[in-house]
C-alpha cells in the first residue's frame, strides 16, 4: 500500500492563518505545511484509494499532493477538522461509500455514522455504511479496523488497515489521549507504519489548564489536557505497540520552532510504501 499523508496538523494547521510565532514563521520559510489531519491509502494491486478523515482543506490538499481521489473513505469521528471536507464529494465524485462506527455516542445520542447521515442528508453520492467497532470489514481490496480509543467527552476511533495480500499494515491512533483500551491497543499493534497523535511536546502542559494526565515512570505527562497525547505520550505508545516506523502527527503550532521540525514529527506530503 500507499500511504500518502495529506494532512498532519491540529485544527488550525501549521502556518496558522494570521499567526506570526516562530514555528509558523519557520514553516514559512521552509515551505512546509501542515493543514488538517487527513491519510490518504492506496492499494497498488488495484489501483483503489481509501481516504481516512476529510480534512477541510481537502480541495488544497488533493490539488497539492499527486493522489488520486477517494473511492471509499473513513471517518474517525465528526470534530470538523476530521469530517467537514466531505462537502467535497459534490461534483468531484460520482459516488463515495463513508464507513463509520455505529456506536452511539451518549454525549450526541448519535453514532459517528448517524451524524455523518444527518449532516451530508443533501449529498445524494455519499452512502454512509455502518462499522462495528473492532469488527474488520473490506474495503479497497483492504480488511480495515475501527479501534476505540480516548478523546472525551466524543468517540472516537483509531483505524487499522491492512493488505490482506502482502501483510502490510498500516495504524493510526486517531485523536486520543494516552488511556486508549488494551483490546484496541491489541489491534494496533505490530505495524509496518503507525501514525500517533502528538498535539505538543510534554513540557507544555503547565500551559494547559488541566494540566497533563497520564504520567510516566519519570513524571512526564503522556497526556495534554485530557484530549490528546503529548509527544511523549506518543513515543511511549509506539514504543509499547512495536511499531516498525512511526510518524508524530495531529501537530499544532505551538511546538517551540527549535522543536517542530525534528524526527519524528510529520509534515504533508510525506508518502510511504508499505
Amino acid at each position: 500500500m500507499q500511504v500518502t499523508l495529506l494532512g498532519t496538523g491540529d485544527t488550525t494547521g501549521t502556518p496558522t492563518p494570521d499567526c506570526d510565532c516562530d514555528t509558523c514563521e519557520e514553516a514559512r520559510s521552509r515551505g512546509v505545511e501542515r493543514s488538517r489531519f487527513s491519510v490518504h491509502v492506496r492499494n497498488e494491486r488495484t489501483g483503489e484509494a481509501l481516504l481516512i478523515d476529510l480534512s477541510p482543506d481537502f480541495r488544497h490538499q488533493f490539488l497539492t499532493h499527486d493522489v488520486g481521489l477517494p473511492d471509499e473513505a473513513v471517518v474517525t469521528h465528526i470534530h470538523f477538522d476530521h469530517l467537514d471536507g466531505l462537502g467535497n464529494a459534490y461534483r468531484l465524485l460520482d459516488a463515495l461509500p463513508v464507513y463509520a462506527a455505529d456506536e452511539v455516542d451518549p454525549v450526541t445520542d448519535e453514532s459517528v455514522a448517524d451524524t455523518i447521515r444527518r449532516k451530508y442528508d443533501y449529498l445524494d453520492r455519499v452512502t454512509v455504511r455502518d462499522r462495528t467497532p473492532l469488527e474488520p470489514f473490506e474495503t479497497c481490496g483492504f480488511e480495515v479496523t475501527l479501534v476505540p480509543v480516548e478523546h472525551p467527552p466524543m468517540l472516537c476511533y483509531g483505524v487499522v488497515v491492512v493488505d490482506p495480500e502482502t501483510g502490510a499494515k498500516l495504524a493510526l491512533t486517531g485523536d486520543t489521549n494516552y488511556a486508549v483500551p488494551d483490546e484496541s491497543r491489541a489491534v494496533l499493534a505490530d505495524a509496518d507504519l503507525l501514525l500517533a497523535d502528538a498535539i505538543v511536546p510534554a513540557h507544555l502542559c503547565e500551559h494547559h489548564p488541566m494540566g497533563g494526565d497520564h504520567h510516566g515512570p519519570d513524571g512526564v505527562p503522556r497526556t495534554f489536557g485530557t484530549k490528546h497525547m503529548t509527544r511523549e505520550g506518543a513515543l511511549a505508545l509506539a514504543e509499547e505497540l512495536d511499531a516498525a516506523e512511526t510518524r508524530l502527527v495531529h501537530l499544532a503550532h505551538y511546538y517551540p520552532a527549535e522543536e517542530a521540525f525534528e524526527e519524528p514529527l510529520a509534515i504533508d506530503g510525506e508518502q510511504y510504501h508499505l
